[in-house]
């Protein structure tokens, strides 16, 4: 019976889609480019961050407004404070996406 041999291992690998690929035609990054380039990253990361938390202040209101109307399922407090909660979050969302609109 022949002797089977073990898969050869590759020496590919797989990198992720997002990967930067470095062009070797370009001249090395200088500091004042690099930290403009992390400075805008940052930006983006930080709109990102606050189109996330626009999001959810949206969720909440809308799970505030279900509370608020939930009638005597709900205790009184719970949904006075749901119904000015539903009034107030939505507000708060539309300022920060003015405010991020103005940085942009």
């Amino acid at each position: 019976m022949p002797k089977r041999t073990p898969p050869a291992r590759s020496s590919l690998r797989l990198v992720q889609a997002e990967a930067e690929i470095y062009d070797l035609m370009r001249q090395p990054e200088t500091t004042a480019d690099r930290v403009k380039r992390l400075q805008l990253e940052a930006r983006a990361l930080a709109v990102e961050q606050v189109e996330a938390l626009e999001a959810a202040l949206m969720q909440a209101a809308a799970l505030a407004r279900e509370i608020s109307e939930g009638g005597d399922a709900y205790p009184v407090g719970a949904r006075e404070i749901a119904g000015r909660l539903a009034s107030d979050l939505p507000s708060k969302s539309e300022t920060l996406k003015a405010i991020v609109g103005r940085s942009l």
